[in-house]
C-alpha cells in the first residue's frame, strides 16, 4: 500500500469496514511500521474518531481492539415528500436521536420549505441533547432528479421552482439563521457546512442496500408514490448517470396511453398511468375520494376493493417497464417502495415480470418490498453524509484543516 492509501483515512476505512482492528492487523493490512500506524491512530483519537472497542482501553496494547465512535458528531436529515416532510438528528451509526413529521408542501418553492426545515432543527437538536457544534453534516432527500456536484434539482416534473435552485447554499443560510454559530469544525467552523442532496429513490436504495443486501452487487428499488423513480446501487457504489438522470422510469412512454398527460407535460408517462397521483385520480373518479398516494395508502391497508384493482394493474404497467430494467441490469434484488408497495402492487409486477422477462433474467432475482418503510430515505441520507465525510481522502482533509485550525475534534 503506496502513498495515502496508507493515511489516516485509509486506516479508518479499515477499522469502519471490520477488515482491521487492532494496531497489528493494521500493520499487516498497510505494510507500516508500528510507530507510523501509531501515529496515524493518534490522529483519528485526536480527532475524536476511534474509540476502544467496547469500552476497552486501548492504552498502546496491540491487542485492543480499535472502533469508529458513531457518538462523537450528528448528522442532520430531512426527507421531502409532495405534501409532509420528516427531519432526524441522527447519530453517525444512523441511530435516529430525535425526529419530527410535519405538513409540508413541496409546490410552496425551495425558499419556504428549506427555512421550514431548517426551523425543525433546533428544538431537535435540543431534544437530542446536542449542540448545533456537533453536527458534521447534512443530508437532504428530495423527489426530483438531482446534479450530484451541484447538489440542484434539475427539471423536476412535481417540484415547480426548484429547477437549478442553489439547494445547499440555501439551507446553509437557513440553517445559520436558525442555528446561530456554533464553533470550529461545524456550523461556524471556518470551511463551508457539508450539505449532500440527492434523490429519494437513491436514497431509499442505498439505505436498503446497505441494511440488508450489502453482498448483492446489482440492487434496483422502485419508488412508487406520487411519481415513480428507480435507484440503482451496482457493485456497492450508486449509479446516478451523467448528471444524477438515472432511474427516472416514471418517464418512459407507454405505447399504448398516448392520451395520458403527465406532470412533466408530455403524454403517455408510466407516471401518469400508474402512479399513486394516477391512481388517485381514478378513485375519485370511480367515486372514492382519493387526494394523494397516501390516500392510496390508507385505502389499500384498509383493503377498499377499487383500491385493491387499481393497485394491482399499476403494478402490471410497471412491470411491463421493469422487463426492461431487470433485462439491462441482471439485479439480484427488485425492492419495491413507496405509498403504492402493497401486496396487490407487487403481485403486478411480479405477474409481468416473470411472465415477459427470459428466465435466465430472473432465476436469480428476489422480488420483495421495502424494509425500512418511511424511514428508508432519511436513512439513506444519514449514510450518503456518513460515507462521504469519512471517506479517507475527504477524512484526511478534514484532519488536516482541523491540525492547521489548531487541532480540536474534527467534527
Amino acid at each position: 500500500m503506496a502513498g495515502n492509501q496508507a493515511s489516516a483515512g485509509h486506516l479508518l476505512r479499515l477499522i469502519r469496514s471490520g477488515e482491521a482492528t487492532t494496531r497489528g492487523e493494521l500493520q499487516q493490512a498497510t505494510g507500516l511500521s508500528r510507530s507510523t500506524v501509531g501515529h496515524r491512530l493518534d490522529q483519528l483519537f485526536g480527532a475524536g474518531w476511534l474509540r476502544g472497542a467496547a469500552g476497552t482501553s486501548t492504552g498502546g496494547r496491540p491487542s485492543a481492539r480499535l472502533e469508529f465512535d458513531p457518538t462523537h458528531a450528528v448528522v442532520l436529515v430531512a426527507d421531502l415528500e409532495t405534501r409532509h416532510g420528516r427531519a432526524a438528528v441522527v447519530d453517525l451509526a444512523g441511530k435516529v436521536l430525535a425526529e419530527r413529521t410535519g405538513s409540508l408542501l413541496v409546490t410552496d418553492g425551495p425558499d419556504v420549505v428549506l427555512d421550514r426545515i431548517a426551523r425543525w432543527f433546533g428544538p431537535l437538536l435540543e431534544e437530542a441533547g446536542t449542540p448545533p457544534a456537533r453536527v458534521c453534516g447534512v443530508g437532504l432527500s428530495v423527489p426530483g432528479p438531482v446534479d450530484w456536484d451541484s447538489a440542484q434539482v434539475v427539471q423536476p416534473p412535481i417540484m415547480p421552482g426548484w429547477d437549478r435552485f442553489p439547494v445547499r447554499e440555501r439551507l446553509r443560510t437557513a440553517l445559520a439563521e436558525h442555528l446561530g454559530p456554533a464553533g470550529p469544525g461545524a456550523l461556524g467552523g471556518t470551511e463551508p457546512l457539508p450539505v449532500y442532496v440527492d434523490n429519494d429513490a437513491n436514497l431509499m436504495a442505498l439505505a436498503e442496500q446497505r441494511e440488508n443486501y450489502a453482498d448483492c452487487g446489482a440492487f434496483v428499488l422502485v419508488k412508487a408514490s406520487t411519481g415513480i423513480g428507480a435507484g440503482m446501487v451496482v457493485g456497492g457504489e450508486m449509479y446516478r448517470g451523467i448528471d444524477g438522470g438515472a432511474g427516472d422510469i416514471g418517464h418512459i412512454r407507454l405505447h399504448d396511453r398516448p392520451d395520458a398527460l403527465c406532470m412533466c407535460g408530455s403524454y403517455g408517462c408510466l407516471a401518469a398511468v400508474a402512479s399513486g397521483r394516477a391512481i388517485a385520480e381514478q378513485l375519485t373518479a370511480a367515486g372514492v375520494p382519493t387526494a394523494s398516494g397516501s390516500d392510496v395508502r390508507r385505502h389499500l391497508a384498509a383493503g377498499q376493493p377499487d383500491a385493491v384493482r387499481l393497485a394491482r394493474a399499476a403494478g402490471q404497467r410497471v412491470g411491463e417497464v421493469l422487463v426492461t430494467v431487470v433485462t439491462l441490469l441482471n439485479p439480484g434484488v427488485l425492492m419495491l417502495g413507496g405509498d403504492l408497495a402493497s401486496t396487490p402492487f407487487l403481485t403486478g409486477v411480479r405477474e409481468l415480470l416473470y411472465q415477459r422477462a427470459l428466465p435466465r433474467t430472473t432465476a436469480h432475482l428476489q422480488v420483495v418490498t421495502t424494509t425500512l418503510g418511511d424511514r428508508a430515505a432519511l436513512a439513506g441520507a444519514a449514510v450518503m453524509v456518513v460515507e462521504r465525510l469519512y471517506d479517507p481522502d475527504r477524512a484526511d482533509a478534514r484532519l488536516a484543516a482541523s491540525a492547521n485550525a489548531g487541532g480540536g475534534t474534527a467534527g
